[in-house]
C-alpha cells in the first residue's frame, strides 16, 4: 500500500528504479517506456499501475496522457515523478566516436523530455537517473548538464545533485550512477543518501570507512541455484583464453607484464572489462546492457553470467520476472538502476515530503 503517494515514471525501463521508488513507499501508477519487453516486464511486475504502459516514444507522449494513465485527473498532481532519460550521448563507453565527443546524438533531446513533463506535471517531488559521464567536463556532456540544471530551475524546482557508487549502499556491483532529486522551489531540497558500505574502486576507497564492507559477488550469489543457459558458453576468437585467466583478472593475464609464458596481448590495448572475470571476494564491476563476445564480466566459472546471477547482482527479488530473449533480459537489466540504490535515494526524498507535510499540518489544540 502507498504511504507516500502517487510516482509517475519515464524511460521506465524494466522498472528498477520503480522498484526501489516502491518499495520507499510510493506507487508507481504510470509508465512510458517504448521497448515492448521491458513495457512487459513492468506491466508483469507492478499490479499498482493504472493503466497500460505507455509504448510510444516520450517525445509522442502529452504529459496530460501521462497524468490520465495515473489516475490522476483535473489539477491533480503526482507527488512524485521518476525517470533515467536513456544515456547514450553520455555514456563513457564509446566516447572514441567523435560525433559523441561533439554532442552531436540526438537522443540528448530526452533530457528536454523529461524536463518538459516536470515543468507541466509539477509534482512535488523528482527523481532523475543517469549516467555519471554526463558530468564530465567535456563538449558533449557539459553543456548538457548545464542546460539540464537550467531547465530544472525554470521549471520551479530546487535540487541537488550527487554521482553515487551503487555499492556503497549495498549493492554487490561497483556501479556508479548520477542522480538528481528535487522539490518545488521553497521546499525542503532533500539529502542525498549518505554511503552504508565501504570498499575500493578502479584503486580508490569509497563510501568512507564508517560502514560495513562492500557486499562481495560471492555473499550474493552465494547459495543461489541455476540452470545453464544456451548463451552462457564463450564462443569468438578469444573465448578460449577465459579458463586460463583467475578470478578477478582479464585480458592483461595474457601479456608480458603479467609474465605469461605465451603472451597474446599488449599492455593496456582492449577495455578493461575484456575477458574480465568476477571475483567472488568484491562486489562486481559494472554490468552492461549489450557487452560484446568477449566483455565481461563473466562468472569465475568462465561462463556467462546466468539471469538468476544478474538479478542477485543488481538486487532485483529472486521471484521478479523479466519477459524476452536472453539478450532482451541482458539489456532490460544492464540499462536499469539497481533497486536498492534506487530505493535509498527515495527514501531520503520521502523524508522531506512527510517532514513538509507535518510542518504543514494544524497543530493540535492543547
Amino acid at each position: 500500500m502507498s504511504t507516500h503517494g502517487v510516482a509517475i515514471s519515464l524511460f521506465s525501463g524494466a522498472g528498477g528504479l520503480d522498484l526501489g521508488v516502491d518499495q520507499a513507499g510510493f506507487t508507481t501508477t504510470a509508465a512510458v517506456e517504448v521497448d515492448n519487453d521491458a513495457a512487459d516486464t513492468m506491466e508483469k511486475n507492478f499490479p499498482g499501475l493504472a493503466s497500460p504502459v505507455i509504448r510510444r516514444s516520450i517525445l509522442d507522449v502529452t504529459t496530460t496522457e501521462i497524468l490520465h494513465a495515473a489516475g490522476l485527473r483535473d489539477r491533480e498532481r503526482p507527488d512524485l515523478l521518476v525517470g533515467g532519460p536513456p544515456c547514450t550521448p553520455f555514456s563513457k563507453s564509446g566516447f572514441h566516436l567523435e560525433w559523441k565527443r561533439e554532442g552531436l546524438d540526438p537522443d540528448a533531446s530526452l533530457l528536454q523530455a523529461y524536463t518538459r513533463v516536470l515543468a507541466e506535471a509539477k509534482p512535488r517531488a523528482f527523481v532523475l537517473e543517469n549516467v555519471y559521464a554526463l558530468t564530465y567536463n567535456n563538449k558533449a556532456s557539459k553543456p548538457a548538464f548545464t542546460r539540464l540544471l537550467r531547465e530544472i530551475t525554470g521549471a520551479g524546482y530546487d535540487y541537488r545533485w550527487e554521482v553515487l557508487n551503487a555499492a556503497d549502499y549495498g549493492v554487490p556491483q561497483a556501479r556508479p550512477r548520477l542522480f538528481v532529486v528535487g522539490v518545488r522551489r521553497g521546499g525542503i531540497v532533500p539529502e542525498l543518501p549518505r554511503p552504508t558500505h565501504h570498499g575500493t574502486w578502479e584503486r580508490r576507497t569509497t563510501g568512507g570507512t564508517d560502514g560495513r564492507a562492500h557486499v562481495t559477488a560471492g555473499e550474493a550469489l552465494d547459495g543461489l541455484l541455476t540452470h545453464p543457459e544456451a548463451e552462457e558458453v564463450i564462443r569468438g576468437k578469444w573465448g578460449h583464453l577465459l579458463p586460463g585467466i583467475p578470478a578477478g583478472g582479464n585480458y592483461l593475464h595474457y601479456t608480458v607484464e603479467r609474465s605469461h609464458p605465451e603472451p597474446v596481448f599488449e599492455w593496456r590495448s582492449r577495455y578493461w572489462s575484456f575477458l574480465l572475470k568476477l571475483d567472488p571476494a568484491k562486489p562486481a564491476p559494472t554490468i552492461q546492457a549489450q557487452p560484446g563476445p568477449n566483455v565481461g564480466p563473466f562468472h569465475w566459472d568462465s561462463r556467462r553470467l546466468r539471469v538468476p546471477e544478474l538479478k542477485r547482482l543488481f538486487t532485483y527479488p529472486d521471484d521478479f520476472e523479466f519477459v524476452g530473449r536472453r539478450a532482451s533480459i541482458q539489456a532490460q537489466i544492464g540499462n536499469s538502476v539497481p533497486p536498492l540504490l534506487a530505493r535509498r535515494v527515495t527514501e531520503q526524498v520521502a523524508a522531506v515530503l512527510v517532514e513538509r507535510c507535518d510542518a504543514a499540518s494544524p497543530r493540535p489544540a492543547r
